[in-house]
């Protein structure tokens, strides 16, 4: 359990440090695109620092530390509480930017300055862990740097299933995103950790379950197994045909391609026939006519 503790005490660390950066972008940094491109990249940097000492746990732990899957997913959900409440507006996900830029939320300037952050961030993200994990401070990242050289992909089905996997998985997600845009954070994040937790648990094994092209970049695309044309179509083009369905299916358009609404009618739910609406009013004007003919009918005094 000793590893295990080393491990907790590094994302609480990283969390720390991911927070006095967005303290010192909000005090140094306008809080127009400078302040969002920052957070952006404290973002990423905590998401995939995060997420490769997870997927070391995962890989290593299991038989390195003698315990479940159940500890990883555990902290799974509680790590993406903590991000989904820290990240103060970013996204760290290059699909959730485009969504936003396909909704009309930023325009095609900001979303390219917050693709670069992110992969910046990613980058940085894995330069610290890598560095972190060369102190060996458990047997977990000893193994870690033996085993590294040698890492294979992640994608243990055919291709085709592979891209369909991470697809659906980036639809559910951005799918319970869209739904909980506006709700309250106390609902909205945990219902995303636990969503981020349940797609996790379901399509670990085929994929590695990333749904995030940023991500999945920097944690697999190096590892033998599988081309870089095999990692383009299962990371980054199956999470964003996954975007687009989600958000063909809750919009029923894409406000940035076309405004007309191809799946749900405009039409009220509850439109009055014109006939009933005629007699309604007829009904109306007799009744003002009997209450100014009563009026009159009264005796003056």
């Amino acid at each position: 359990m000793a590893g295990l503790n080393v491990s907790i005490a590094f994302f609480f660390l990283i969390v720390g440090v991911c927070q006095v950066l967005r303290w010192l972008s909000k005090t140094l940094l306008s809080p127009g695109v400078e302040g969002c491109l920052a957070r952006e990249l404290a973002g990423s940097l905590q998401l995939c620092t995060s997420c490769l000492e997870l997927r070391m746990l995962l890989e290593i732990g299991l038989w390195g530390g003698g315990f479940g899957p159940d500890v990883v997913l555990t902290l799974l959900f509680v790590l993406f509480a903590v991000h989904g409440a820290s990240f103060d507006g970013a996204s760290a996900n290059p699909t959730v930017s485009l969504q936003e830029f396909l909704l009309l939320e930023s325009n095609l300037i900001a979303t390219a300055a917050k693709l670069l952050a992110q992969g910046a961030g990613m980058g940085a993200g894995w330069a610290v862990t890598k560095l972190y994990w060369s102190w060996e401070l458990t047997h977990f990242h000893l193994i870690q740097n033996l085993i590294a050289s040698e890492c294979s992909s992640s994608i243990h089905t055919s291709l085709h299933h592979a891209a369909f996997v991470e697809g659906t998985c980036a639809f559910l997600f951005h799918l319970v995103l869209l739904k909980l845009h506006q709700s309250h954070p106390i609902y909205r994040v945990p219902a995303l950790a636990a969503t981020v937790t349940f797609l996790t648990y379901t399509a670990g094994p085929f994929t590695g379950a990333f749904f995030n092209p940023a991500l999945a970049t920097v944690t697999t695309f190096h590892c033998s197994g599988s081309s870089f044309w095999d990692y383009v179509q299962v990371y980054w083009l199956g999470p964003l045909a996954g975007m687009l369905a989600a958000l063909l299916l809750y919009q029923g358009n894409i406000p940035r391609l076309f405004q007309k609404n191809i799946l749900y009618s405009q039409k009220s739910k509850y439109k009055i026939p014109k006939a009933r609406m005629v007699a309604h009013v007829e009904c109306d004007e007799l009744r003002w006519k009997r209450k100014g003919q009563k009026i009159n009918s009264e005796p003056r005094a």
